[in-house]
């Protein structure tokens, strides 16, 4: 008489962990990422936790042997150092999971690394299930949907110039209920020469389009998506060429605000820079080619002298408005035809009412709509 077999993640009969594709990601309470801690950091799953089955210095020492040694002498080592970590995860992090808990494992390939950690969890006799092809599977469905999903939606550009106010806005609509994408958050960038954050490295270029795929894979496709205007790159990031494309062919709306409003909200923006002046300084030689040695000079005294509303106004109406309205014009045909906002008052009042414009359709037409 044949036994009963116990029934995986997917509802199918097997023996083991079942193995599962990306599409299934989501029905997990956690996704567990057993590569090591440089691969974690490269790219994951957005939303999952890393706990290796070897570490760095592990998975290096068990590959040296692989290489120097034999397949055989790396399997030992490896296995009972797989073992112990395993053991050491289950009694610290996993040993309070109560027996509905549904753990999804993945590793580079799906093979030996997450196999040997989901069997033991599902021996345990929680609903453990393996990735299908590891993090490799994962990263192709990843670049194949970066492929098409942007174009699922009706996007609605927020252009304006530098310091108009765009990030706030999109927060601003983003608290209203709106649907948000915010590319410069996602890619830890503010999408200029001095856009660098203080307290926060860019991710990897694999990472950032993993939180993209996460942010669109959250959208509604029936209700429109706001999004701030972007060229192709954010710091040292390139932004997907599915993701510019719609964008460029999509509504705009402009922010208008005056220059004395820009000053105020660009110096919150780049406070940090107020302490770091030489680390500012360095940063505009970079622009030396466009603007010659006298400009820079100039910032960069006004800069020494802490005398940031001057410096500021110079560099928005000299560097950021013209680079910024030759490639708005270029990019965007629907500019001109975009219903056009005013702020005149940077209160969180103000920005809320924006918002609430925008998202009020049947307000918004392609005449000027001016808010005080």
């Amino acid at each position: 008489m044949e036994l009963p077999k116990k029934r995986g993640a997917t509802g199918t009969g097997v023996r083991g962990p079942a193995t599962v594709n990306v599409t299934q990601v989501p029905e997990f309470d956690e996704i567990i990422d057993v590569r090591s801690e440089d691969e974690f950091a490269a790219d994951h799953v957005p939303g999952s936790v890393n706990f290796p089955v070897l570490d760095n210095a592990e998975r290096a020492r068990v590959g040296t042997l692989y290489k120097q040694a034999s397949p055989f002498e790396a399997k030992r080592v490896g296995a009972a150092l797989v073992a112990a970590n395993i053991a050491r995860h289950l009694q610290h992090r996993y040993f309070d999971r109560p027996r509905e808990w549904r753990p999804l494992v993945y590793c580079w390939r799906g093979g030996t690394r997450s196999d040997a950690f989901a069997h033991v969890l599902h021996q345990v006799g929680w609903r453990a299930s393996r990735l299908d092809g590891g993090y490799q599977a994962y990263r192709r469905a990843v670049v194949a949907e970066l492929a098409e999903l942007p174009r699922k939606f009706r996007w609605k550009v927020i252009c304006g110039l530098t310091g108009a106010g765009k990030s706030r806005l999109l927060r601003a609509l983003g608290e209203a209920g709106g649907q948000v994408l915010d590319l410069e958050a996602l890619a830890a960038h503010r999408g200029s020469v001095l856009g660098n954050l203080p307290d926060a490295p860019q991710p990897s270029q694999k990472m950032f389009e993993s939180l993209l795929w996460k942010a669109l894979s959250g959208f509604d496709a029936s209700r429109p998506v706001y999004v701030e205007a972007e060229s192709r790159k954010i710091g040292a990031l390139r932004v997907p060429e599915a993701m510019i494309e719609a964008m460029w062919a999509s509504e705009c709306v402009v922010l208008e605000s005056p220059v004395d409003t820009r000053v105020g909200l660009l110096k919150q923006e780049y406070s940090h820079f107020f302490d770091q002046v030489e680390a500012l300084n360095a940063k505009l030689e970079l622009l030396v080619p466009l603007h010659g040695h006298a400009v820079i000079d100039k910032w960069k005294s006004l800069a020494l002298a802490g005398n940031w509303d001057e410096f500021t106004a110079d560099l928005l109406v000299r560097h950021y408005d013209p680079a910024y309205t030759r490639a708005i014009v270029k990019h965007y045909p629907a500019l001109p035809r975009a219903p056009r906002l005013e702020l005149r008052d940077a209160s969180d009042d103000a920005f809320n009412a924006l918002a609430r414009r925008c998202l009020d359709d049947s307000r918004l037409t392609t005449h000027d709509s001016r808010i005080s």
